[in-house]
């Protein structure tokens, strides 16, 4: 059997990178913290994010060191195998530096259509949410039990979640509340932990713009385990980021595609 089609293999290297970034992530936690910006508008970044991927890399350099990487902070490193290791090692700096538990780690392995395997880790509450080709699971500790999205078919009974209120453009931001405005609940500011609640069944609905890669390939991986559906706005692929609605039932996707597109 090939890596690429043997779950469990591919969870014991997901489940060590996820071991590694949680050690550099508690690490810094609820701690003081030197706070940088990689761009001019606010873009945080910290040792704790350099560290985690630092710590994923040294993992794969030593269990998968063919295979190839693409993280947030380290850029790319070529492979050989046709396998790409998709890293954000904290996702949701922003949350994480004002102390909110709704920041994650994202570790997926993709091949040449897309993420294939997803995992989405929260080191301060011991959550991890994976998704695969043998299905979706919520583990904690011991705890174990599969994942599955909720039936909800209509705008009016769905809760939606995004990010940032202004989403994107000011023309994205419209198109979000488009949507929003039929939905029976609106939050906001859960970044990947938004997609791990779709997948877990507790909301319907994630619009998001703006994204990178290594944003969206282990949530649409989970959530796509779990039986929902993740497009970009125009019904394509969203494994390179960009606009991203994530839904939890085929009529719901329908519904938020046609106000998204006016």
């Amino acid at each position: 059997m090939s890596f690429e089609s043997d779950p469990a293999a591919i969870r014991t290297v997901a489940h060590a990178l996820a071991d590694a970034a949680r050690t550099a992530t508690l690490g810094h936690f609820r701690k003081p913290l030197t706070v940088e910006s990689k761009q001019r508008a606010f873009d945080p970044v910290t040792v704790a994010d350099r560290e985690a991927e630092a710590a994923m890399r040294a993992v794969l350099d030593r269990l998968r060191p063919d295979d190839a990487v693409l993280g947030e902070e380290g850029g790319a490193r070529p492979g050989t195998t046709g396998l790409t290791w998709v890293l954000d090692p904290i996702d949701g700096t922003r949350g994480y530096i004002a102390g909110s538990p709704t920041w994650g780690v994202l570790i997926a392995l993709s091949d040449g259509n897309g993420p294939i395997h997803g995992l989405i880790d929260q080191p301060f509450t011991g959550e991890r949410f994976e998704g695969g080709a043998d299905g979706a699971f919520w583990t904690r500790g011991q705890e174990r039990r599969e994942m599955a999205v909720r039936d909800t078919t209509a705008l009016a009974v769905a809760t939606i979640l995004t990010t940032f209120p202004e989403v994107g453009t000011s023309e994205e931001g419209a198109a979000f509340r488009r949507v929003a405005r039929d939905c029976r609940l609106t939050r906001y500011g859960m970044d990947c932990y938004g997609y791990a609640l779709l997948a877990l069944g507790h909301v319907d609905l994630v619009v998001e713009a703006g994204l990178q890669p290594y944003d969206i390939a282990a949530p649409l991986a989970v959530v796509r385990a779990a039986g929902g559906i993740v497009t970009d706005w125009q019904g394509g692929p969203a494994h390179q980021g960009g606009q991203v609605v994530a839904a939890a039932t085929g009529a719901l996707h329908a519904a938020a595609l046609e106000r998204l597109n006016g």
